[in-house]
């Protein structure tokens, strides 16, 4: 999906009345179009003089939508994709990969929610470090408080001393940085426009047969949908919904896995709990709790969710300073 202005060179019918008539019902993307009644948009385009033009305009966007769903899959094809294509990416750190059973699962969406200076953001760091360093592929990182570091990515490449690679540390950092695509974003309809963005270009990479994006990463998603989940409204709400399937389609569809950070609120009895509420509750496939001892060095990490383990299972590491 994408902003409508994209689709006016190849489909005609979506022309500059279309835009203005859109925008005048505040309608600026394929997103936008789909929170909206669209018994009550067409009601108002049967007011306009092109009325049966902007009908067609609407059914064609329509259209496109359907188009980009997936074919029916068989179990055997389902089985055929995930042992060819949805393997794990190793996030670095010894403590989750172990208690994932090897890191990060391809086609999935997992979510590490904690605390402020949990260790959220290092992780993401570790984890965009380490894919960039040991898979084919490159790494997406949406930064959305200024907290990308490519001083610690240097750490966590440069960390341990080892004679017979010292002299290709240079060479290996220099690919790392490379293979890591940080934006800035700070808020979810910019969000929006760069995964639209990402989507074009992983399938323009397909075509062209080069390396593909194998993780993309946002620190962190609760930043960006918070700003708009308030008052009575649904459109907030609808908006993360959105997004949400947006990156399940992406994980999915272009075999790659999608790390995102949530922060915690208070909850009953005064426990802390997962933001973003019930709503988004359903949309990670994995959910990961994080903590860090206080005052230590150490971490401990606890699942939430998770489509084959039962939730509880804990693990304890270290991240090296």
């Amino acid at each position: 999906m994408a902003p409508l202005k994209s689709l006016e060179q190849e489909y005609p019918i979506i022309d500059y009345n279309f835009h203005n008539f859109c925008a005048s019902h505040g309608i600026f993307s394929v997103e936008d179009l789909l929170l909206h009644d669209l018994y009550v948009l067409v009601a108002f385009a049967d007011q306009e003089s092109d009325s049966k033009r902007l009908k067609q305009g609407i059914t064609q966007v329509l259209s496109i939508i359907d188009g980009q769903h997936q074919p029916w899959l068989n179990g055997m094809e389902l089985l055929e994709d995930a042992q060819r294509n949805k393997h794990v990416l190793s996030t670095g750190c010894e403590g989750i990969d172990f208690l994932l059973k090897g890191g990060l699962r391809v086609g999935q969406l997992t979510e590490l929610v904690g605390p402020s200076s949990s260790g959220k953001t290092q992780l993401c760091l570790l984890a965009a470090s380490n894919a960039a360093k040991e898979h084919m592929g490159s790494v997406v990182y949406l930064d959305t408080g200024n907290s990308f570091s490519p001083q610690r990515i240097t750490h966590f490449i440069c960390r341990h001393s080892d004679p017979a690679i010292d002299q290709a540390k240079p060479r290996i950092l220099q690919k790392v940085m490379n293979d890591i695509l940080c934006h800035s974003v700070f808020d979810i309809f910019t969000m929006f426009h760069v995964l639209h963005q990402l989507e074009f270009n992983i399938r323009s990479q397909m075509q062209r047969g080069d390396t593909q994006v194998r993780l993309l990463i946002i620190d962190s998603i609760s930043s960006l949908i918070t700003p708009i989940l308030g008052g009575s409204g649904s459109r907030g709400r609808a908006l993360m919904i959105s997004a949400g399937f947006l990156l399940k389609k992406l994980a999915n569809e272009h075999n790659l896995s999608v790390l995102v950070t949530n922060h915690t609120v208070g909850g009953e009895g005064g426990i802390s709990k997962p933001a973003l509420g019930e709503s988004w509750k359903s949309i990670p496939h994995v959910r990961l709790l994080l903590s860090r001892d206080r005052g230590g060095s150490m971490y401990s990490v606890s699942v939430l969710k998770h489509p084959s383990m039962a939730p509880g299972k804990a693990s304890r590491f270290m991240i090296d300073d």
